[in-house]
């Protein structure tokens, strides 16, 4: 089976509305896509402030479940 390949902008989307829909994620998280070989898998980055806040590892560790479900979906378009 061919999966559909999807941008990294478009994969972000997808994520941030799966996680607005979801979670209650504190404001300043970059979200990107780490490539492994034929996979690939999201990352967050943010700043101390941005850590520190309430909901902070919850949002990450949901952004780990979106990303295995959506890796299973969609192939990383270059």
């Amino acid at each position: 089976m061919i999966k559909p390949a999807k941008t990294e902008a478009e994969l972000i989307a997808m994520a941030r509305a799966e996680l607005k829909a979801h979670a209650d994620c504190p404001d300043g998280i970059a979200i990107s896509v780490l490539r492994d070989g034929d996979s690939w898998e999201f990352r967050a980055q943010a700043g101390g402030a941005t850590i520190a806040k309430p909901g902070y590892p919850e949002c990450v560790a949901m952004l780990v479940q979106i990303g295995d479900h959506l890796c299973k979906q969609y192939d990383f378009e270059e």
